[in-house]
């Protein structure tokens, strides 16, 4: 098994909506697996999607078979800034006439400042090439992706998870403690006490061994 060690750091505004609050949209401090893994380019979906429904059940489920996993990433450090967005509302009638009000609205952006940093995994039976940059969010935002290939230590007992961790892809009980993330399409969990077999990093800190992409059909 091969295991990588990335460094990400962002070059532009990082926004995309963990939770959002009236006109406020808020972007959350973690880095969900999901997006990673496409942004890494493991997995591709279609330029064209005529029902905008995610698939990611279908798109992830070949890196299973490759034994390719990325996971959530931790914030190092990280700061946030404030963004004001307006959009038009356009009034239409049935009769295709055209509308009297075009009134501005506006909303207010919570966003990953640049300079913040992350740190995820990535695991792999074969050896993997990734990139150098990537684009994330909602405003394909630029980002710095420093690999350090690490040896490979399993180990079995108590250990601290690493990263945050999808509680979907973790295998059954390994799981002992932890603080939940809210966040869409599927929750993550941070702090996590885990026990059983695991590649073991510095500080009593691993990553469960076998974990892999187990996508509800609805997320």
């Amino acid at each position: 098994m091969q295991l990588y060690a990335c460094h990400l750091t962002l070059q532009e505004p990082l926004f995309f909506a963990t939770r959002e609050v009236g006109r406020l949209y808020e972007t959350g401090r973690y880095l969900h697996n999901y997006a990673l893994t496409y942004a890494l380019g493991l997995v591709h979906a279609p330029y064209f999607n005529a029902v905008q429904v995610p698939r990611y059940a279908d798109e992830l489920q070949p890196l299973n078979r490759q034994q390719c996993y990325v996971t959530p990433a931790k914030p190092l450090e990280v700061s946030f800034q404030l963004a004001t967005m307006k959009y038009g509302e356009e009034v239409t009638r049935t009769e295709m006439l055209p509308g009297r009000l075009n009134t501005p609205s506006f909303g207010r952006l919570k966003e990953l400042a640049p300079e913040s940093t992350f740190r995820f995994y990535v695991l792999s039976a074969a050896p993997l090439k990734l990139p150098h940059w990537i684009r994330l969010g909602k405003w394909h935002s630029k980002t710095l992706v420093e690999v350090t290939e690490l040896e490979v230590k399993e180990r079995a007992g108590d250990y601290t998870a690493a990263c945050p961790l999808n509680p979907l892809d973790v295998p059954a009980g390994v799981l002992r403690a932890f603080d939940i993330i809210s966040m869409p399409p599927a929750s993550l969990v941070a702090n996590a006490r885990c026990h059983g077999a695991h590649y073991a990093l510095e500080g009593g800190l691993g990553l469960p061994v076998g974990m892999k992409y187990n996508v509800m059909r609805d997320a």
